[in-house]
């Protein structure tokens, strides 16, 4: 069992800023990465970063790459997401996932996931 809690989320203006975390607790032994995900109203969950336990590599969604930053504490069992120069489109619940694969994107790849954080930016 494996569970994961989100928090961080809330109402900014475009432009601002929001970190979002992820606890993750339970058996962790089989965890090779930690995920972000987001799903806007009537759209389909969508990959947004992800990174490596072994070695903290990296990989987001080009329509992040440059404002979001990934990062994990030292006892592997955290991840951040630093949110930056948001924009209206960036609207969501951001949902925290863990897989045993390597730096997957494909949401079928990950076996556990977070209950959610709403993130809401205004134009």
């Amino acid at each position: 069992q494996v569970h994961l809690v989100e928090s961080g989320g809330g109402l900014v203006q475009t432009g601002g800023s929001l970190r979002l975390s992820c606890a993750a607790s339970g058996n962790l032994f089989s965890i090779n990465a930690m995920a972000w995900y987001r799903q806007a109203p009537g759209q389909e969950r969508a990959f947004v970063a992800v990174i490596s336990n072994d070695d903290g590599r990296t990989t987001y969604t080009n329509s992040v790459k440059d404002r979001f930053t990934m990062s994990r504490d030292n006892a592997k069992n955290t991840v951040w997401l630093s949110m930056n120069s948001l924009r209206p489109e960036d609207t969501a619940v951001y949902y925290c996932a863990v897989t045993d694969y390597g730096l997957g994107t494909q949401s079928y790849q990950y076996d556990y996931w977070g209950q959610g954080t709403q993130v809401t930016v205004s134009s």
